[in-house]
C-alpha cells in the first residue's frame, strides 16, 4: 500500500535538508510520483521511475520533467493494435472496470485504434457486477473482447462470460497480462462459479503486459546478457520476494549513469567550463542540458532497448496465453522497431482457425442438387418419348376406324398439351446455380406460360371429345347431327384465349419478378466459424394470391365442367366415342394429386429440393396418367380386336329426366360415319318391307273380291292364302300397332284347322247348332269382316291409315282416295 504522506514528506525533506540532488530516480505509487513529478519543474530536477505505470505521467505538459524505464500502461494498445492487424481482426468491443487507470487505458486504445480501419462496435463498463455488460456484448455479436479490469473483477467477468457461452472457438479475450500466477485461486471463492467452469471460459485468453526481462541472448550495456542478470540477481535474492521491475530498476541506474556522462561531455565541450558539482535547483540551463541528456539515451539493457519517446519507455511487449491452466508466451511486441513476433504455433485456438471478429454470415443459394435434376429430367425424356409414340401411333393408324372415331386431331392436341407439361419441368429445375438472375426471371414467366397452355390444351381437347358424345346423344329429338372437328378446335382455341388473355394481364400489369428470401442462420456443416444464411430465388410478384387465384378458378371450372360431360356421357357404351370413364379416372387423379402437390409444395418453399421434386412428380404423374388412360386402352384395342370398338351396331342411351316417374328410352340410329351406314341398312330394310306390304295388299284385295262369290271358293282362300294371312301376321311384327287383331285371326286358325268344306260329315250335321260355327257360312262371313280391320290396324305404322280409324267404314271427311271403297269388302292401302 502507498503512503502518500510518508512519500511526500520525505522528498520535501530531502530537498530542504540534504545536499543538492541532481535527479530524482523512483516513485512507484501513482498519486505520490504525480504529485512529485508535477512539481519537479521548479527545482530543474528530472525524475526517472521505474514502476510507475499509469498512463497520467504521459502528460508531458504537467510532467515535462519525467522520465520512466517501464512502459505505460498505455505502451500495450500498439502492441494490441498489431495483434489485431495480424488476424485481421477489424471488429472490437471494450469491457472496462471503473477505476480511472483501466478507463485511460481504454481511451487511449479507442485513439490508437481510430483511423486504423478497426471500429470499437461496443464500450462496455461496470463497477461490480460485469454480467449485464458482457450479455450486451454478446447481443451487438462482439467476438474479439478487450478487457481492462482487475484480478477479482477478471473472475467474475469469466464466470459472466460462461453463463453467456461467450468462450470458445468463437470468441477471443484479450486481458491485462500483469496479474500474478494463480491469480484465479485467490478470488474463486467471492464468485458463484466452479473452478471447472471458470477455466473452461479462461482457456485461451491473451494477456498483454511489458516484458520484465529481455529474450534477446545479446550482452547488455553492462556486458551480460540478460539471462545472466537474472541468473545473479535470483542469486543474490535468495529466498526475497521478487519484483517484476528489478530489471527496469537496473537499466534505470544505467540511463542515469549514461545521461550524466552525456551532459558532463556537453559541458566539457563548451568553454565556460562547468561541471556537473555546479548545478542548483535554479541553474535552468543545467536542468536543461539534463533533461535533454536523458531524452537522448539509448542503449541495449537487460529489459530489451532503453529508448525514450516524449519521456514514455519504448519497450517491449509481450504477449502470453492461459493454456491448460498456465500462461504461456505466444509472442512479444517491440515498440522501437514496431514489430510484432508470434513465436511459432505457439498459440492455440480452440477452432480449426483463430476467431472471427464477428459472426461472418455468408450467404448461401439454396440450390437444386444436379443429380435430383439430372433423374428427374431422365424421367421427364421418357415421358416425352412416350408422348412422341403415342404421337406416331395416333397418326399412323388415323384411317383406323376405332382410331377416326376416337377424333384423331383432338388426340394430337391432348400428347401436345403433355408434353409442354413435360417440358415445363425442365425450366422448373433451372434456378441460380444454372442460369444468371436476368435468365431466371425470364424462365419465371416463360415456365408459367407453358405449363398453363400445356394443362389447357390436354384437358381442353379432352373435354371438347366428350362435349360432342354429349352433344349428340343428348339429342332428344334424334336429329341427325354432326359436329366436326373444326368446332371442337375452335372450342380449345377458345379456352386458350381466355388462358392468354390471363397470361397476358398478367405480365403487362403485375409481371413476375426474381425475389430472394433469407432465411435464419444456420451453423457451418464443415465446423467453420461462420454462420451459414440460406438465401431462395422465388418468381413472385406485387399480387401474387389475386393472380393465382384467377388461373385456378378458372382451372378448377374447367375441371369441373370436364366432370360433367364425363358423368352425362357415363352410359354410353361406345368405347371408341366414349372416354368419360378415363376423363373420370384422370380427372380425379390429376386433381388430387395437384391438392396434395400444391400444399407440400407450399409448406416445402424453403427446400428447393423436396419442392422441385414435388412438382415435377405431380406434372409427370398427371401428364403420363392422362396419356396413358387415353390411348393405351385404344393401342390393346387395335392390336387384340379392332372392330370390337364398333361391333355394337345397335345401342341405347338411357337419360333419366326429373319428371313426374318417367323413363324415356330412345333408340340410337346416327353416330356420325357408324351411325350413317346404320341408318342406310335400315331405309333399305324399311323399303323392301313396303313393297312386300303392297304385293300382300293385291292378294288380299282379289281374296275379298272373291268372298263375294259362291262359298264353294272358300277353298281358293284356304289352299291359296294361308301363308299370304301368315305373312301379313308376321309383317305385323315390325310395326308398334296393338296385338289384338293378330289375336283374333291367330286364335281362329290354330283353334279351328283348316277343312275340305266341300266334303259332306254326317256327324257334324247331327250335333249342336252351336257347333255349326264353323260352317263355311260363318266363315266366310267374319273373314269378310276381319281382313279389313286388320288391314286398318297395320297401315298407321307404315305411314297410311290413322290408327284412331277403329271402323272399316270411310267417314265422309275421308280423302278421296279412300272414299268410294266398300267399307266391308274393299281395302286400298294409301302412303306406301
Amino acid at each position: 500500500q502507498c503512503d502518500n504522506a510518508k512519500g511526500l514528506k520525505a522528498f520535501y525533506d530531502a530537498i530542504k535538508y540534504g545536499p543538492n540532488h541532481l535527479m530524482v530516480f523512483g516513485g512507484v505509487c501513482a498519486t505520490v510520483t504525480s504529485i512529485i513529478a508535477e512539481s519537479l519543474k521548479g527545482w530543474n530536477l528530472v525524475q526517472l521511475s521505474f514502476a510507475a505505470t499509469t498512463p497520467e505521467l504521459a502528460d508531458k505538459k504537467k510532467y515535462p520533467y519525467f522520465f520512466r524505464t517501464v512502459p505505460s500502461d498505455n505502451a500495450v494498445n500498439p502492441a494490441i493494435l498489431k495483434l489485431l492487424k495480424h488476424y485481421h481482426w477489424k471488429r472490437v468491443g471494450t469491457l472496462t472496470q471503473d477505476v480511472q487507470r483501466f478507463s485511460e487505458v481504454r481511451n487511449d486504445l479507442t485513439g490508437v485504434l481510430y483511423g486504423e480501419d478497426i471500429e470499437i462496435s461496443d464500450t462496455e463498463s461496470f463497477s461490480n457486477d460485469p454480467c449485464t455488460s458482457v450479455k450486451k456484448l454478446k447481443g451487438n455479436d462482439v467476438r474479439i473482447i478487450l478487457g481492462q479490469f482487475d484480478e477479482e473483477m477478471a473472475v467474475k467477468v469469466f464466470c459472466c462470460a460462461y453463463d453467456e457461452e461467450m468462450y470458445g472457438s468463437k470468441y477471443q479475450w484479450i486481458i491485462p497480462g500483469w496479474y500474478e500466477n494463480l491469480w484465479w485461486e485467490s478470488w474463486i471463492n467471492s464468485s458463484q462459479c466452479l473452478s471447472k467452469n471458470l477455466l473452461a471460459a479462461m482457456e485461451g485468453y491473451i494477456g498483454v503486459d511489458f516484458e520484465p526481462l529481455s529474450s534477446n541472448t545479446n550482452k547488455t550495456i553492462s556486458g551480460r546478457t540478460p539471462q545472466q542478470y537474472e541468473k545473479e540477481y535470483n542469486a543474490k535474492r535468495g529466498d526475497g520476494q521478487s519484483s517484476k521491475f528489478h530489471g527496469y530498476a537496473y537499466d534505470g541506474i544505467w540511463v542515469i549513469a549514461r545521461t550524466l556522462q552525456r551532459a558532463m561531455n556537453i559541458l566539457n565541450s563548451t568553454k565556460k567550463h562547468q561541471k556537473i558539482e555546479d548545478f542548483n535547483y535554479t541553474n535552468h540551463k543545467l536542468g536543461k542540458i539534463f533533461l535533454d541528456a536523458m531524452n537522448e539515451t539509448r542503449f541495449f539493457g537487460v529489459t530489451g532497448e532503453v529508448v525514450f519517446r516524449n519521456g514514455e519507455r519504448m519497450g517491449t511487449i509481450k504477449f502470453t496465453q492461459f493454456q491448460e491452466q498456465k500462461e504461456v508466451k505466444v509472442g512479444e511486441y517491440n515498440a522501437v522497431h514496431d514489430k510484432l513476433v508470434i513465436i511459432n504455433n505457439s498459440i492455440r485456438f480452440q477452432g480449426l482457425e483463430p476467431p472471427k471478429d464477428k459472426t461472418i454470415i455468408q450467404e448461401e443459394l439454396r440450390k437444386i442438387s444436379l443429380p435430383l435434376y439430372s433423374i428427374l429430367s431422365a424421367l421427364t425424356i421418357l415421358g416425352m418419348i412416350m408422348a412422341s409414340a403415342f404421337l406416331f401411333f395416333n397418326i399412323k393408324n388415323r384411317n383406323q376406324k376405332l382410331i377416326k372415331m376416337s377424333s384423331p386431331y383432338m388426340n394430337n392436341l391432348i400428347i401436345l398439351g403433355g408434353m409442354l407439361s413435360y417440358a415445363s419441368i425442365f425450366l422448373f429445375g433451372l434456378d441460380g446455380s444454372f442460369v444468371s438472375e436476368k435468365t431466371f426471371e425470364t424462365l419465371c414467366t416463360v415456365r408459367t406460360w407453358i405449363l398453363t397452355v400445356g394443362y389447357t390444351t390436354a384437358f381442353g381437347a379432352m373435354f371438347a371429345k366428350t362435349w360432342r358424345v354429349h352433344a349428340i346423344f343428348k339429342n332428344v329429338k334424334m336429329k341427325k347431327k354432326i359436329i366436326k372437328d373444326q368446332k371442337l378446335l375452335g372450342i380449345v382455341g377458345g379456352m386458350l384465349l381466355i388462358d392468354l388473355c390471363i397470361l397476358i394481364c398478367w405480365q403487362v400489369v403485375d409481371p413476375l419478378r426474381r425475389t430472394v428470401e433469407k432465411y435464419n442462420m444456420e451453423p457451418d456443416p464443415a465446423g467453420r466459424d461462420i454462420s451459414i444464411r440460406p438465401i431462395l430465388e422465388h418468381c413472385e410478384n406485387t399480387h401474387m394470391t389475386i393472380w393465382l387465384g384467377i388461373v385456378y378458378a378458372y382451372k378448377g371450372l374447367l375441371m369441373l365442367f370436364g366432370c360433367f360431360l364425363a358423368w352425362e356421357t357415363r352410359n354410353v357404351s361406345i368405347p371408341a366415342l366414349n372416354d368419360s370413364k378415363y376423363i373420370g379416372m384422370s380427372v380425379y387423379n390429376v386433381g388430387i394429386m395437384c391438392i396434395i402437390g400444391a400444399a407440400v409444395s407450399f409448406l416445402t418453399r424453403d427446400q428447393p429440393n423436396v419442392q422441385f421434386c414435388i412438382v415435377a412428380l405431380v406434372i409427370i404423374f398427371c401428364s403420363t396418367i392422362t396419356l396413358c388412360l387415353v390411348f393405351v386402352p385404344k393401342l390393346i384395342t387395335l392390336r387384340t380386336n379392332p372392330d370390337a370398338a364398333t361391333q355394337n351396331r345397335r345401342f341405347q342411351f338411357t337419360q333419366n329426366q326429373k319428371k313426374e316417374d318417367s323413363k324415356t328410352s330412345t333408340s340410337v340410329t346416327s353416330v356420325n360415319q357408324a351411325s350413317t351406314s346404320r341408318l342406310e341398312g335400315l331405309q333399305s330394310e324399311n323399303h323392301r318391307l313396303r313393297m312386300k306390304i303392297t304385293e300382300l295388299d293385291k292378294d288380299l284385295e282379289e281374296v275379298t273380291m272373291q268372298l263375294q262369290d259362291t262359298p264353294e271358293k272358300t277353298t281358293y282362300i284356304k289352299q291359296n292364302h294361308y301363308q299370304d294371312l301368315n305373312d301379313i301376321l308376321s309383317i305385323r311384327n315390325f310395326t308398334d300397332g296393338k296385338d289384338g287383331e293378330k289375336a283374333i285371326l291367330k286364335n281362329h286358325l290354330d283353334q279351328n284347322p283348316p277343312a275340305q268344306w266341300g266334303s259332306s260329315d254326317p256327324s257334324r250335321t247331327s250335333k249342336d247348332p252351336i257347333e255349326d260355327i264353323n260352317s263355311p257360312e260363318h266363315i266366310q262371313r267374319r273373314l269378310s269382316l276381319q281382313l279389313p280391320i286388320l288391314h286398318h290396324a297395320y297401315l298407321p305404322s307404315i305411314g297410311g291409315v290413322d290408327a284412331s280409324c277403329a271402323s272399316p267404314c270411310v267417314s265422309p271427311s275421308a280423302s278421296p282416295r279412300h272414299r268410294h271403297v266398300p267399307p266391308s269388302f274393299r281395302v286400298m292401302v294409301s302412303g306406301l
